[in-house]
C-alpha cells in the first residue's frame, strides 16, 4: 500500500464508457477491459467502490423532453444503472474479484439494498462494491450519487472516469480548438465557471465534505492505476 495515494476510492463510471464506440448498450470487450484494469488496482490493496451511470441505455432528461413525466423517466434511468452494475459485477467475478452490487431501489433477488455499514464492511473484507440505482430519488444524477456515497463511506477521492476526455477544459475540446486544459481547480471554480464536470449538487457535496475529485481519461490503459498511485494525470479538483 506504500505506492498508493488513495486507499479507498469511489470510481464514477459513465454508462457511455461501457458502450465504447458503439455509443449504446453494453460493449463486452470494453466492459472486460474495465474489469481487468480494476483488478490491477484491486491487487494494489485499494478499496474500490463504483457508481455506474445508465446513459448507454436511457437518459431521464431525454425521456422528459419526449413528454414523459420527469420522475418516471428518471426511475427508468435508475433501472439502466442496475443493468450496467450487474454486467460489471459478472465481469469482475469472472476474473476472481469478489464483488457486491447494492441498489438504492430494493431488488433483493439480484442485489443487496444499500446499507452504509454493510458497504463499508464489504470494502474492509476486500470486496468491490458497486452502487446502482442512483440515489433512489428522481432529479438527482449519478454524479451526485458518487459525491453522496463518497461522503458516506469516507472515501479518499472520487475518480471521475471520462470517455475519451483527459481532464477538465475551458470548453469542449472536440468542438473548440482553443479550449484550455486545467491541471488543478477548486470546487468553486467548477461551479462559478459552469464547467461541465459534474452537476452543481455533486460539486457542492464534494466541496462541503472536502473530497478531491480526479477527472481523467478512462480509455488510456493503466490510468486508474496511475491516479490511485498519485501520478499527475487529468485534472484534480479540491478545496474551495
Amino acid at each position: 500500500m506504500s505506492e498508493v495515494k488513495y486507499k479507498r476510492v469511489i470510481l464514477k463510471l459513465s454508462g457511455e464508457a461501457l458502450a465504447g464506440e458503439k455509443g449504446f448498450g453494453i460493449n463486452p470487450p470494453v466492459i472486460k477491459t474495465v474489469a481487468e484494469e480494476l483488478k490491477d488496482v484491486y491487487d494494489m490493496g485499494v478499496q474500490i467502490a463504483i457508481v455506474v451511470g445508465g446513459g448507454n441505455m436511457w437518459r431521464g432528461e431525454a425521456g422528459a423532453q419526449m413528454g414523459m413525466e420527469r420522475a418516471q423517466a428518471d426511475y427508468i434511468g435508475m433501472l439502466a444503472t442496475i443493468m450496467n452494475a450487474l454486467a460489471l459485477q459478472d465481469n469482475l467475478e469472472s476474473i476472481g474479484v469478489p464483488t457486491r452490487v447494492q441498489t438504492s431501489i430494493e431488488m433483493r433477488q439480484i442485489a443487496e439494498p444499500y446499507i452504509r455499514r454493510k458497504a463499508m464492511r464489504h470494502l474492509e473484507k476486500r470486496r468491490i462494491v458497486i452502487f446502482a440505482g442512483g440515489t433512489g430519488s428522481p432529479y438527482f444524477s449519478t454524479d451526485t450519487t458518487a459525491a453522496l456515497r463518497a461522503a458516506e463511506i469516507n472515501a479518499d477521492a472520487i475518480l471521475m472516469a471520462k470517455n475519451g476526455v483527459d481532464g477538465v477544459y475551458s470548453a469542449d475540446p472536440n468542438k473548440d480548438s482553443n479550449a484550455v486544459k486545467f491541471d488543478k481547480l477548486t470546487h468553486l471554480d467548477i461551479i462559478n465557471k459552469g464547467l461541465q464536470v459534474m452537476d452543481t449538487t455533486a460539486s457542492s457535496l464534494s466541496m462541503d465534505n472536502d473530497i478531491p475529485v480526479v477527472v481523467f481519461n478512462l480509455n488510456e490503459p493503466g490510468n486508474i492505476r496511475k491516479v490511485v498511485a498519485g501520478e499527475h494525470i487529468g485534472t484534480t479538483v479540491r478545496g474551495k
